[in-house]
């Protein structure tokens, strides 16, 4: 008997029937199964509800009767699941994910869509979906696939309805990942559209300003803090934060003169912020500091005393009280607020510090070394070195003390053994219930050992009690009051004045150090106190900055909406983060408000109300929610589900496989028979068990197989036939289940294979949903249809106004990076022979196979040695003194760097290898380069001789040239500055030069015919330009590939040589991985691959040497990075060979890039049309791949236009000029062609400020503010496309 799957046409006729059915059975049941029916009132206002309303739809304020439907709805939802035995459509679970996400119930909604994700091939089209997906995933903060799943939804859908929400929480998580470039063009793309948010305008722009601060921009910051300032009705609590954050910057940074001027600045900010605020509990934290700074003390311990009554117990707080009672000789007390703050987060580097210099002081070297050995394990640490070396000295010391001295020796404070079972203040642990007490009872309960805070202004900073610990050593110090020290005698005092004011005064009102023993230091609660990160308190020379703590705040949901800004630590030079290791759910966090701002030297929250939408969207949690060092963000940030979800299944991942992220496939405990229908039979072989946490998998990335359109979208592209069908996947394709992807679970046909005996699919839902804007669907027209007919198919499918801006394929997914090439390659074969070519004259250089040989794609690099001597290249006109005479005041790029060998990148303490290089930008002239150049060589000959000096004197001690190798590769690091990016491209300036490089080879020559980037019709500077680099010793040149994916050549002027590391192409993926790991952005961020872990992934990696004269060719889409070894030039562009497998990675990158909001410097719908104009093409595969393109671009555009006169929108003829640069958007920075959309006010002023279509309708809706430019004729692209035919290739008509 042959299995059917249930659909929801047939559920709806089941609900009809259901008491029919049910007649014979008990009356309970009955009752039960009527009550699941579904009315058609209630069918139809489901029909209109997805993730697109989350956040917008209110169900706890007045959305009683919503709630109950969507609880109905899922009820039912549920039971036709379990009746069906799970034989149901996809669009059954893609909707009831949609309920559960809507009634916040992400655990069940992350199943349902998982179950969809498994059941769905074309997915990916489904943008409410996506969309719904990211939404869970941003959650749990599951960034890495959040940010896969937004981007995706903006791909196959850039006019979706929630973009700007979309780029909001983008924008929030590159700041979390410190992809700063990322978070602001998303901040600013969400800020530009006119569409409703969970977010203010006002609200967006705080956090471009605090982006500015994170980055250490501070005048930007300032400027743009100020601005928002003067925003009219600017809610109370945006404008209590940004005084807030002016108030710290003043504090912290050289923005107003002298100290005084600063800290009074300072202080005024932040009183006006408590005004605006006056429970702003990081507010008064601030102004203590700033107190403190300035020496008036008895004001900072009544601000630090409002922090911990207005918030949660902080560790920030408490360090810096430690510091403030250390500074007044007060060692006890101080003992006991820093051991409050390392209770409170183990990990604060700067309270271990701080009581370590505490013990120091006090002459207890053990309990120092203790410590800072604690203070050197935290990963916030950032002077690990520094307190190695302390730490030697003490041990040092220790050693040469006599046998028991320490013994004998009365100590002034207790042991850190002793102090950490000191009573910890009530505070800590019920900070609310002791104000209560407070005011229920007017003296202090001294037995109980709690201290009860009253006001403030109360308090006197001298008069504490004596816990029963310095009582006792009071008495030991009475006892040997003989003997006792400086030190010691002072301690005395101050505990006898102490004893004296206890007994005359139970009244005591003052900080608490009292309390009972904390005894959830190890357990929960102390793990769900907010984390307020800010500065340690300074303390002279001496002073440690207080840094993010390492514990997650949880994230409130009251009325009223929350939305937390992460950004990232100054310290944290990697952009490693951690979370909390027993983090919660947001639901189940704090309910009142709290803003918490991350300062200049830490990590801090922010988090806004926006009390004008009730709407229950949740956010990032805190800013000082940092993902583990060796771990993507993509599991680390993962929160403990609900109560209900006790099991998940546990699957290892098969590709992109971050840190140890597996899915996230959850069996609800509440209804076992549903979660194994959701899990699916395909899982039956995989173990289940008990997790604390989340397993993450991302959907998406289980690909199919490589000749799927998934697994490349240009792959297809190059396949192109003449047929219609050609255009469509094939039929079966292995889809790997996202509970399991190696389950065996795969699609034929949509179907999953254990259904494939189905010969019917019931067509039906419950709930007819609304259509959501689509893709346009393919079409049955060939690239071999003549324009006419192209256009005859298009023809109304413009009238619902959508675009499709894809050259891809319509059936193609997002673009994703290729997998690494399987079988791995033996570790033998990953250290290369770099391809070759020596030339001995200028015969050899012409000879057809050397071009033949660069751009086979097996080759990833080829070095053509002796070129410059073949050719005779007078490669003097390229030298450093010939540029100066030329052109001395020529603009150069500076970038500054740290010296560092080749084959390794260190952070800047030289602590550990990293990723990430920093490259510093700024700008100079030739003139001062040069200077700077020739004073390098002159000092690196200065150091040589007193190097050689230096060996001859110790020649017999051969250990120590390795010891100082070694510790010279550690650091400290010098910094050097490379001259790079100087344009070449002005005739009139370097005719000598640029004519110069005529004599070179056609296939390498800026200009000629058959070189695509001279077909783009304007100058790309840096591409089809010449640009030279000027370099000392040790000038890096980061990893990339060149811009879509084109070839380069490069030639060494000299006088030194560079060092080259390349891998192929087919890698790139891989690489891509590692920079996500590293919270590195692939196409923007600046980064040095550590050898040693592509070693480990079996990633191969060409070396060479580039020596004078000698020209490295980059083949398409090779990946690599550069060092200088020696002072040289270099000169560099790039060309575009005329092959197939070029124009195909050039079009992939190209969606590459949309997929990533990255310009697309080549701009390659504009460059295909030149193309068809200009060449003749004899080769079919990419004959094709350009006529597709053109076919995509024609339908385009004529849908658009017909759009847009269906609207009443008039089209203007604006033409183009000769060399016209390509357009694109100014918004989103995507290529616009033919059609552009021009505000009224910039085309009035001849600017002509482009957008494309879909940032247009997001600024003005109706298009009103805009004016519609055509550039080309319908007729005569109509007529490019018919013209542009398969040329008959020389082999054929020769014969």
């Amino acid at each position: 008997m042959k299995a059917c799957r249930l659909s929801l046409a047939t559920a709806a006729a089941a609900f009809s029937d259901e008491e029919k059915k049910m007649a014979a059975e008990k009356a309970s049941c009955e009752s039960e199964e009527g009550s699941l029916a579904l009315t058609v009132e209630e069918r139809e206002t489901l029909g209109g509800l997805d993730s697109r309303l989350f956040g917008f739809l209110n169900i706890r304020e007045d959305g009683a009767r919503m709630k109950t439907l969507l609880g109905k709805a899922v009820h039912c939802y549920e039971s036709l699941i379990l009746k069906a035995e799970g034989k149901v459509e996809s669009d059954f679970f893609c909707q009831l994910g949609h309920f559960n996400l809507l009634l916040e119930d992400y655990s069940k909604a992350l199943s349902a869509y998982q179950k969809y994700y498994s059941l769905q091939a074309d997915y990916w089209k489904n943008a409410a979906f996506l969309y719904g997906l990211g939404l869970v995933y941003f959650y749990y903060n599951a960034f890495h696939w959040a940010i896969k799943a937004f981007q995706d939804v903006l791909y196959v859908d850039p006019s979706f309805c929630r973009a700007k929400e979309i780029h909001l929480r983008l924008g929030l998580m590159f700041k979390v990942n410190t992809d700063y470039e990322s978070s602001l063009k998303h901040f600013q793309l969400a800020l530009i559209d006119c569409n409703p948010c969970t977010l203010s305008s006002a609200e967006i722009q705080f956090h471009i300003a605090h982006l500015y601060e994170t980055q250490r921009k501070y005048h930007s910051a300032k400027e743009a803090y100020e601005q928002l300032l003067k925003t009219e009705n600017l809610p109370a609590q945006v404008k209590a934060t940004v005084l807030q954050q002016l108030g710290w910057m003043h504090h912290t940074m050289d923005l107003a003169g002298d100290k005084t001027t600063k800290e009074s600045y300072a202080i005024q900010y932040l009183q006006k912020s408590l005004e605006a605020d006056p429970n702003s509990g990081q507010s008064w934290y601030f102004l203590g500091r700033c107190y403190s700074s300035i020496g008036k003390v008895q004001d900072a311990f009544i601000s630090y005393r409002q922090s911990i009554d207005k918030s949660e117990a902080s560790a920030d707080t408490w360090c810096s009280i430690g510091v403030l009672y250390q500074q007044q000789n007060q060692p006890m007390d101080a003992l006991q607020a820093y051991i409050c703050a390392v209770q409170l987060d183990h990990g604060h580097a700067a309270a271990w510090m701080d009581l370590g210099t505490l013990y120091e002081s006090c002459n207890q070297p053990q309990d120092a070394i203790k410590c800072y050995l604690n203070a050197t394990r935290s990963k916030t640490c950032s002077s690990t070195s520094t307190l190695a070396a302390r730490i030697k000295f003490l041990q040092a010391q220790l050693c040469n003390l006599p046998q028991g001295s320490l013994q004998n020796k009365t100590k002034l404070l207790p042991s850190i053994e002793e102090a950490w079972s000191l009573p910890i203040p009530a505070e800590l642990t019920s900070r609310q219930g002791a104000m209560n007490s407070a005011q229920q009872n007017g003296s202090d309960n001294w037995n109980s050992g709690q201290t009860i805070s009253l006001h403030p202004v109360q308090q006197q900073t001298h008069s504490w009690g004596l816990t029963p610990q310095k009582l006792q050593h009071l008495e030991q110090l009475r006892a040997n009051k003989d003997n006792l020290n400086p030190a010691q005698r002072l301690m005395l005092e101050q505990l006898e004045s102490q004893f004296v004011l206890m007994e005359q005064r139970q009244n005591t009102f003052t900080l608490p150090h009292n309390c009972t023993n904390l005894t959830s230091i190890t357990g929960e609660p102390w793990r769900k106190q907010l984390s307020n990160s800010a500065q340690g308190l300074h303390k002279g020379q001496s002073s440690h900055l207080a840094g993010p703590n390492d514990e997650q705040p949880l994230f409130p949901t009251g009325s009223t909406q929350y939305l937390q800004a992460a950004c990232t630590s100054s310290q944290n030079q990697n952009g490693h983060h951690t979370l909390p290791r027993n983090s919660v759910p947001q639901g189940d966090a704090l309910n009142h408000l709290s803003s918490y701002i991350a300062t200049s030297g830490g990590q801090k929250g922010i988090t806004f109300t926006k009390e004008s939408k009730p709407s229950r969207n949740r956010s990032l949690g805190s800013e000082s929610s940092r993902h583990s060092g060796n771990t993507s963000n993509s599991c680390a940030g993962i929160k403990e589900l609900p109560n209900h979800v006790h099991q998940v299944t546990t699957v290892a991942i098969s590709s992109l496989n971050h840190g140890e992220s597996v899915s996230p496939n959850l069996i609800i405990a509440d209804n076992p028979q549903l979660s194994a229908l959701l899990i699916g039979k395909a899982n039956d072989n995989v173990d289940t068990g008990t997790c604390g946490k989340v397993n993450n998998t991302h959907p998406v990335i289980h690909t199919k197989t490589d000749n799927s359109v998934a697994s490349s979208p240009s792959s297809v592209i190059s396949t192109a036939t003449p047929s219609p069908k050609s255009t469509e996947p094939t039929s079966t394709h292995s889809v790997a289940s996202l509970n399991s992807p190696h389950s065996g679970l795969h699609t034929i046909n949509g179907e999953g294979l254990e259904n494939s005996q189905s010969s019917t699919k019931v067509d039906l839902p419950v709930v007819n949903h609304k259509s959501s804007p689509q893709i346009i669907p393919s079409m049955s027209v060939s690239i071999y249809s003549s324009s006419t007919e192209v256009l005859k198919a298009c023809r109304n499918l413009g009238k619902n106004g959508l675009s499709n801006s894809h050259i891809l394929l319509d059936k193609c997914p997002p673009p994703r990076p290729p997998a690494s090439p399987y079988p791995p390659l033996p570790k033998e074969k990953l250290n290369p022979p770099t391809p070759s070519i020596y030339l001995e004259n200028k015969r050899d250089a012409f000879f057809p196979p050397l071009h033949q040989f660069c751009t086979n794609p097996k080759n990833p690099v080829t070095v053509i040695r002796g070129l410059a001597g073949a050719l005779k290249l007078d490669l003097g006109l390229f030298s450093t003194k010939t540029l100066v005479e030329a052109n001395n005041e020529h603009v150069v790029e500076v970038r500054t760097q740290l010296l560092q060998p080749a084959d390794e990148n260190w952070d800047p303490t030289g602590t550990k290898k990293i990723w990430r290089y920093e490259s510093n930008r700024s700008h100079t002239t030739i003139a001062k380069y040069a200077q700077y150049q020739a004073s390098s060589f002159q000092e690196s000959l200065r150091e040589e001789n007193e190097r050689k000096t230096q060996i001859k004197d110790y020649s017999d001690n051969e250990s120590t040239s390795s010891e100082n190798s070694g510790r010279r590769r550690k650091g400290p690091f010098k910094t050097i500055k490379f001259g790079t990016n100087i344009d070449l491209s002005d005739n009139k300036k370097w005719k000598l030069q640029l004519h110069e490089l005529t004599k070179l080879p056609a296939f390498v020559r800026v200009v000629s015919a058959g070189n695509l980037l001279s077909h783009v019709g304007h100058t790309i500077v840096g591409m089809n330009t010449v640009q030279l680099y000027m370099k000392v010793p040790g000038s890096r040149t980061p990893g990339h590939q060149e811009n879509n994916n084109f070839c380069s050549v490069n030639i060494n002027i000299g006088p030194g040589d560079c060092e080259w590391f390349v891998v192929p192409e087919d890698y790139w993926g891989v690489l891509n991985e590692f920079c996500e790991k590293n919270n590195l952005n692939f196409l923007m961020s600046s980064w040095w691959p550590n050898l040693e872990d592509l070693y480990e992934a079996n990633v191969p990696v060409y070396r060479f040497i580039q020596r004078p004269g000698d020209l490295v060719w980059i083949n398409a889409g090779t990946v690599h990075w550069v060092q200088a070894i020696g002072w040289c030039n270099n000169i560099a562009w790039n060309v575009g060979p005329l092959t197939a497998c070029q124009y195909k990675l050039a079009v992939e990158r190209y969606e590459w890039n949309k997929l990533k909001n990255v310009k697309s410097v080549v701009p390659m719908v504009h460059l295909s049309w030149n193309m068809a104009r200009n060449i003749k093409v004899s080769d079919p595969k990419l004959f094709e791949m350009m006529k597709y393109c053109l076919l995509k671009i024609l339908k385009q555009c004529q849908t658009l236009r017909e759009a847009l006169v269906a609207a009443g929108k008039e089209v203007l003829w604006h033409g183009r000029t000769k060399n016209e640069p390509a357009h694109y958007c100014s918004v989103c920075e995507v290529e616009v062609f033919n059609l552009l959309f021009v505000t009224n006010e910039s085309n009035s002023q001849k600017t002509y400020i482009v957008h494309c279509q879909d940032c247009a309708r997001k600024t003005s809706g109706n298009l009103e503010n805009f004016v519609v430019l055509e550039q080309y004729k319908m007729e005569d692209l109509m007529q490019v496309y018919d013209q542009f035919t398969l040329a008959p290739s020389l082999t054929s008509s020769s014969s």
